[in-house]
């Protein structure tokens, strides 16, 4: 298999390339430190598969990189790895949908060839593997993030929540927070609704900023089904029709 590899431990990039090809199984074709690169190699050629780590050492994280270079090649296959455990993670690969194949390693910077070709051929076979581990760990993020989605915010976003909640405009707001232009709470507003998925589930403003405030007041992250009925995650993690009298 023709192999892009993107890691930016320089002492382990070289070793584990070495590894695979040791094998005889895979052929590192390019090997790279940071994500921008990584997409650019793709667009002049492309690999069968690639093995990904979170943490990168450009402006993207592995998690960006592939959402941009699938945008380009849809469904490329990747492999996720990485020593991480930070809350972030779990939450930017929940939103960018492509958690399919993760490789974790928690107590060891050395990923052993062994474990990984497994994984590099299911994903270049079309097949998933998602890690018993991490998928406990993106539920309990999850779990987390429904009861507590003012969490999700930056600060300064937490304080526009609060005043949408309490029907002020963005002209009020913005005099409250003391910027110039209305338009910067405007931007904030996207973020908010970015943060909590609402831009996915409407096009309208007025109806994002609606369901912003019920999600403020409620203290709930509430997600709207296309048919407009809002809903909720119980105890068991499923998603369950609500009301405002629960």
């Amino acid at each position: 298999m023709k192999l892009l590899m993107v890691e930016d431990n320089e002492k382990l990039r070289p070793a584990l390339k070495a590894g695979l090809e040791a094998t005889g199984r895979a052929q590192v074709i390019y090997d790279c430190a940071a994500g921008e690169e990584a997409l650019e190699f793709c667009l002049q050629q492309l690999p069968q598969v690639i093995l990904m780590d979170v943490q990168l050492a450009g402006e993207m994280n592995g998690i960006d990189t592939a959402v941009a270079i699938r945008r380009e090649f849809p469904r490329m296959p990747v492999v996720f790895y990485s020593i991480q455990d930070d809350d972030a993670y779990y939450r930017a690969f929940r939103r960018s949908g492509i958690l399919s194949h993760y490789a974790y390693v928690r107590k060891s910077n050395y990923l052993l060839p062994q474990m990984i070709l497994p994984l590099l051929q299911d994903a270049l076979n079309g097949r998933s593997f998602i890690d018993p581990d991490i998928e406990s760990r993106v539920q309990e993020v999850r779990h987390k993030d429904e009861h507590a989605p003012m969490e999700l915010l930056e600060p300064n976003e937490r304080e526009v929540a609060r005043m949408l909640a309490q029907g002020m405009s963005n002209e009020q707001i913005a005099a409250r927070m003391g910027f110039r232009d209305k338009r910067t709470i405007s931007r904030i507003n996207g973020q908010i609704y970015t943060a909590w998925g609402l831009n996915t589930t409407t096009t309208e403003e007025k109806v994002a900023r609606t369901r912003a405030v019920i999600i403020a007041h409620t203290g709930r992250l509430i997600i709207w089904t296309d048919e407009g009925i809002p809903q909720i995650l119980d105890m068991q993690g499923n998603w369950v029709n609500w009301s405002y009298e629960h």
